[in-house]
């Protein structure tokens, strides 16, 4: 390094130097940012990767995009992260996305919540189960152990799954007992006259 730059005579000719060999002239810009962009567009989350790995794979995208100049905002990378999530972590995410603003979540604090769900996931499955509806309803609830970056108590994010449950369930009531519903099993022309 020392030898392309030992002819230069002042601290500005340096620099111009070892901007040019280190970044590359305008079309390698370019092209790396296209790289980093198809990088970015196609990432998943690989069998057998933990959440931390995944993180680190994902940040350092994200660090490459932008030392090339493109920024996404916070919600765009949320929205990223979970996509690139397998199925089995869609519960979670759904619920991410019911009870959080995303355009204020940082990258952080949306690892540190998933590493604290998978974290629980790994506790559960470790924990020997008692009964088959304990099990059945550990694997359609998300529940989160309190995580000190998030600064959340477990209660709240309880609180965020049973809001997430109780709209759903509201939702099934109105479509079960609403008269003009498809999905209402009770057809007036069924109805029986007792006298």
């Amino acid at each position: 390094m020392f030898s392309k730059i030992k002819t230069c005579a002042i601290a500005k000719d340096i620099w111009e130097k070892l901007t040019q060999i280190c970044e590359g002239s305008d079309e390698t810009k370019e092209n790396k940012l296209t790289v980093a962009q198809q990088k970015f567009e196609s990432i998943k989350m690989n069998d057998g990767e933990t959440m931390i790995e995944f993180d680190e794979r994902f940040s350092a995208v994200v660090i490459e995009l932008n030392s090339l100049g493109k920024e996404y905002s916070n919600r765009e990378l949320a929205l990223k992260v979970m996509r690139a999530l397998p199925r089995e972590w869609d519960v979670k995410t759904m619920a991410m996305r019911e009870s959080k603003d995303l355009n204020k979540l940082e990258l952080h604090d949306l690892f540190a919540n998933l590493k604290a769900y998978e974290f629980e996931l790994e506790t559960r499955s470790e924990a020997p189960s008692t009964s088959q509806p304990t099990k059945a309803l550990a694997a359609t609830t998300t529940t989160e152990q309190c995580s000190p970056s998030t600064s959340k108590s477990a209660d709240q994010l309880n609180d965020d799954v049973m809001s997430l449950f109780a709209k759903n369930f509201e939702k099934y009531l109105r479509r079960s007992f609403n008269p003009s519903s498809p999905y209402n099993n009770f057809n007036k022309s069924d109805k029986t006259v007792l006298i």
